[in-house]
């Protein structure tokens, strides 16, 4: 399955974006963490995987970051420019740690535009947890038992928090667990996309 690298012009900004697969199925978007960028995505074969369980998969890589150049356009902005420029519609927001952040406040500000939410270690739990009960999307929640950034317990209150919700903790995994676990992350995320 053939990852395709592209950019696209949004406002003042150039992002640049892997893609991979295409359907007709909710497209399946993955940001990355602080240390990582959209190839990360690329090299652990997940966008094969996504592609090869019959979904569009695309990885962005966020403004500063990998082969995007710094700009002053809010990450929010950037994902709403970028799913009404390539006509993403109610796809399924994937983010790690900081990314993870950024695709939860983003699903809490447009809870409307995304079909689905999956947050990885995500950081900024504790930040918005009074805001956490107004997610009405499906969630998968995938941490690492060790993670010593984002507390295991923010797994747990994301999911007390929000109705439906469904948790996996990869035990002997830290912070970026789906680096250390693939087979696990990989078989995780498949099983959650297969209810599309």
């Amino acid at each position: 399955m053939a990852t395709r690298s592209k950019q696209i012009i949004l406002s003042n900004c150039v992002v640049h974006y892997l893609e991979s697969g295409t359907s007709d199925k909710p497209p399946v978007v993955f940001l990355h963490g602080m240390k990582f960028q959209a190839a990360t995505w690329e090299q652990l074969g997940t966008l094969t995987k996504v592609a090869e369980a019959g979904f569009r998969a695309i990885a962005l890589d966020m403004p500063g970051f990998g082969s995007s150049p710094s700009c002053d356009l809010p990450a929010g902005s950037v994902l709403v420019e970028f799913f009404q420029k390539i006509g993403l519609q109610s796809p399924i927001l994937v983010g790690p740690s900081m990314g993870g952040r950024i695709s939860l406040e983003f699903a809490l500000d447009h809870p409307s535009l995304l079909g689905g939410l999956v947050l990885v270690g995500s950081v900024g739990v504790a930040e918005n947890h009074e805001r956490l009960p107004r997610l009405k999307i499906p969630l998968l929640i995938v941490w690492g038992g060790k993670d010593q950034i984002a507390p295991p317990a923010h797994a747990d209150l994301l999911h007390k928090a929000v109705a439906g919700s469904t948790k996996v903790v990869i035990d002997s995994a830290p912070h970026p667990c789906y680096l250390e676990e693939p087979e696990k992350w990989h078989d995780t995320l498949i099983n959650f996309l297969a209810t599309y």
